[in-house]
């Protein structure tokens, strides 16, 4: 019902559009929300902050996830409920591969489900992988905007200090082995949600997609001996996000869909 609130969001159908932007910190839902036209704070409660705004004539949302499979699956059923239908994660990520400069741009074109919200959903051998027709929304958008970019597949964890300390954890074998496979297999980053989302998606038959900055190559870092290198540039993911969600809005509409 149009005047019904979903229990955690806290929002209801009226204050939701049927695209939406997941960022995991709340503070990234008001920067979003600074790209859209009249846009106004919908609800916030815990993790969940909600900016609805309107972005070429449409209406469109910006709902943060917190941090993680759990929250992030919550967030994207009850938006579909809500009304949703597809959704574009903005996020940050680690570096796997030693060649990757911080402040590059991430596109998945699929995640590995090393994290356990989705195994609620669908068993380990269905893959995680994002929408074709957003990733290339995306990828169109990084090129035009001309800011560096790399698409491939991400790691996905549950455990932020498991990867980056994994020497300290009774599993330590294990972890620094599969991390070996990773980076061997050609992962390109490690990140938290997008395993999750890509999942749940294809379950609710939505679509999903996620722009990641890259943060930090500690990687590179350990394998050149340097100092810490950093990239707050989030804005540039924000960026590439809301010009690849102009253009599938576009074709949707040229589409009829």
């Amino acid at each position: 019902m149009e005047n019904e609130k979903v229990r955690h969001l806290d929002c209801t159908s009226a204050q939701i559009g049927k695209y939406v932007f997941l960022p995991g910190d709340p503070d990234r839902s008001k920067l979003i929300a600074s790209y859209l036209d009249r846009a106004e704070l919908s609800a916030s409660k815990r993790e969940f902050t909600t900016y609805t705004g309107w972005l070429d004539g449409t209406k469109v949302s910006a709902t943060s996830t917190g941090i993680g499979g759990p929250s992030a699956a919550i967030a994207m059923e009850e938006l579909v409920k809500l009304g949703a239908h597809t959704f574009i994660r903005v996020g940050t990520c680690g570096a796997i591969q030693e060649d990757l400069e911080p402040g590059t741009l991430i596109i998945p074109t699929a995640a590995i489900r090393k994290e356990g919200t989705s195994r609620e959903y669908l068993p380990v051998e269905f893959p995680a992988v994002a929408d074709f027709f957003l990733v290339d929304a995306l990828r169109s958008a990084a090129s035009n905007l001309r800011h560096p970019y790399a698409i491939g597949v991400v790691e996905c964890k549950d455990s932020y200090y498991g990867q980056h300390e994994p020497e300290r954890m009774p599993f330590r074998k294990m972890l620094m082995e599969k991390w070996q496979a990773w980076k061997k297999a050609g992962a390109l980053a490690s990140e938290m949600e997008s395993a999750t989302l890509f999942t749940v998606a294809s379950v609710l038959h939505v679509r999903c997609a996620t722009v990641l900055l890259l943060y930090r190559n500690r990687e590179r870092e350990k394998a050149l001996g340097a100092a810490p290198i950093c990239s707050d540039t989030v804005h540039v993911a924000v960026e590439t996000a809301i010009e690849a969600m102009r253009r599938v809005i576009k074709q949707d509409f040229d589409l009829k869909v």
